[in-house]
């Protein structure tokens, strides 16, 4: 009992004595750290480094679908991987585009959810009128109907051969 009345004791002192501000204590500064990208990056780097991770050339674009209808687009991208970590990195400039900016070259690339939603898109285009509405081109329009076809066909096949 005695021994932590002591202790709180000295942990008083010594807290009274590194005190920031207050009532006639000369004030200390509190030490303000900068942090810069190239430190990040560095650090990022030597971790990516113990993963071992290997670079993979031959690489021109990488496109990133999100669930808002937006595509995270990165023109010729840095990209790393590891496969025994299952780690994956694309470095580079990155710009965020509306999916239907980027569709005439992306079609390929386009999922299920992905196709469904775009078909969404190309039926209610009609039904809006107005000057808002927005402009897609025929091809884009003829193409979305024949690519969930091909899509579905495929699909059938697969569970045909399985």
């Amino acid at each position: 009992m005695k021994e932590t009345i002591m202790n709180q004791e000295k942990l008083a002192k010594l807290q009274a004595q590194v005190r920031i501000g207050g009532k006639g204590t000369a004030r200390r500064k509190k030490k303000v750290v900068h942090r810069t990208a190239t430190a990040d990056d560095k650090k990022l780097q030597f971790s990516l480094k113990k993963l071992g991770v290997n670079n993979i050339s031959g690489i021109e674009e990488v496109n990133m679908f999100t669930n808002q209808g937006t595509v995270i687009h990165f023109n010729n991208p840095k990209v790393q991987a590891s496969l025994a970590a299952n780690t994956f990195t694309i470095t580079g400039h990155a710009e965020t585009k509306q999916l239907t900016e980027m569709l005439p070259s992306i079609l390929n690339q386009l999922g299920a959810d992905s196709l469904t939603s775009l078909r969404r898109l190309a039926e209610a285009l009609p039904k809006q009128g107005g000057k808002n509405r927005p402009k897609i081109s025929p091809i884009i329009l003829w193409c979305v109907p024949s690519i969930s076809w091909l899509f579905r066909h495929r699909l059938r096949l697969q569970r045909r051969n399985s």
